[in-house]
């Protein structure tokens, strides 16, 4: 982005958040009340609002400690924002629809204090309850596992694909996660591995100095690891991002293909890249014009719009991440509504599709209502 959209953009997002968390403190407010602690209680709570923009402010300017505690706070509370904001709302909605139609006292609490205080205190625990179950299950990952038929020569029976997306290693994801990543790629005996995008979160300082580039090396399949760009890898020192990927064994395609015993890989630049580098990508179409198309090609493309574009193409296998499937409930339902396919498996034609809800995480380290996964895609011939 340029800088007045960046400007833009991030006056926008700030100013939702910061709105949002008035409201929430607005409907705290009788816990604060509490004069013994109410004080302190208030000064946490704006603690933790303003511990992940100031936290990633500061790591942009120098990776460390302070920032990284800061910004490991932050995103929980950005996980607890959101049920808080939710619960507090239906909570509203429900006692005004109660005044309406007077359907019982118990509800008609609007100069008890006490019974005010026990409202918000339920909201804060079911809400830690719901972060305690979402961060459980994003540390959970599944392996998914598909199997297509092709009529095309793939030079053996059968070709095993590990693909993953979104990993976003970071701050928030660590050398742990990643660890634990790459000793259940080996575990499918991969034939190849395609990374999808979304390696790295935001800034590269944690990955750099955490050494987790040493893992990427570990990863054993047959032909090797491949990948694409998606639009985090954007998010600061770009080129620093691709070659450190490219000093530990990783081939990073760039709007560019490589023909790999007798299949394709054809790796685009994320959309993201029209903006950063102010240049306008590659389609599919000039992307396998010279390519021959008896061979089996197989596309990674980190955010999966215009699925047509591919079908259109004579791809036979499209990768994608990106979409988390949303990452949170509800936000599934914006990702349903935005892309044609939010997560999972899909067929248009003679082309395969595979959206893949990520291993990682954006923000919080919680996912309600989707797994993180890895896929592994068996291609049958």
């Amino acid at each position: 982005m340029k800088i007045p959209q960046i400007i833009i953009f991030l006056s926008v997002v700030l100013s939702v958040y910061f709105l949002v968390n008035t409201f929430i403190y607005v409907q705290t407010k009788p816990i604060f009340s509490v004069s013994s602690i109410g004080i302190w209680l208030k000064v946490i709570f704006w603690l933790l609002v303003l511990s992940y923009p100031i936290g990633r402010t500061l790591e942009g300017f120098a990776s460390g400690a302070a920032s990284s505690f800061l910004i490991k706070m932050g995103s929980i509370w950005l996980g607890a924002m959101l049920y808080l904001f939710l619960a507090f709302l239906l909570l509203l909605i429900i006692r005004f629809t109660n005044s309406l139609f007077n359907i019982t006292d118990y509800l008609d609490f609007k100069n008890h204090l006490n019974y005010k205080q026990t409202a918000a205190i339920g909201v804060y625990a079911i809400t830690v309850l719901v972060l305690i179950v979402g961060h459980i299950n994003a540390i959970s990952p599944k392996v998914s596992r598909v199997t297509i038929n092709t009529d095309k020569n793939i030079g053996s029976s059968s070709l095993r694909i590990v693909a993953v997306s979104d990993i976003h290693l970071g701050t928030i994801i660590g050398k742990n996660q990643l660890n634990k990543l790459v000793t259940l790629i080996n575990e499918q005996k991969p034939d190849v591995v395609l990374l999808a995008g979304d390696i790295f979160d935001e800034d590269i300082a944690p990955v750099v100095n955490g050494g987790m580039g040493i893992l990427f090396e570990q990863i054993k399949s047959k032909y090797g690891t491949y990948a694409v760009t998606g639009n985090h890898e954007y998010f600061g020192k770009f080129e620093a991002k691709i070659d450190y990927l490219k000093q530990h064994k990783v081939n990073v395609l760039r709007d560019s293909s490589v023909l790999v015993d007798n299949f394709y890989v054809i790796g685009r630049e994320d959309r993201q890249s029209n903006y950063a580098l102010s240049r306008t990508r590659k389609t599919i179409e000039e992307l396998v014009d010279s390519l021959d198309k008896s061979k089996l090609m197989i596309l990674l493309d980190h955010q999966p719009y215009n699925l047509n574009e591919a079908q259109a193409s004579g791809i036979d296998l499209q990768l994608s991440g990106h979409t988390h499937h949303g990452q949170m409930w509800p936000f599934n339902y914006a990702t349903q509504g935005i892309f044609e396919v939010s997560r999972g498996y899909h067929i248009k034609g003679n082309t395969h599709y595979y959206v893949s809800t990520g291993f990682g995480t954006w923000g919080p380290r919680v996912r309600i209502g989707n797994r993180p996964e890895i896929v592994v895609i068996d291609v049958k011939q």
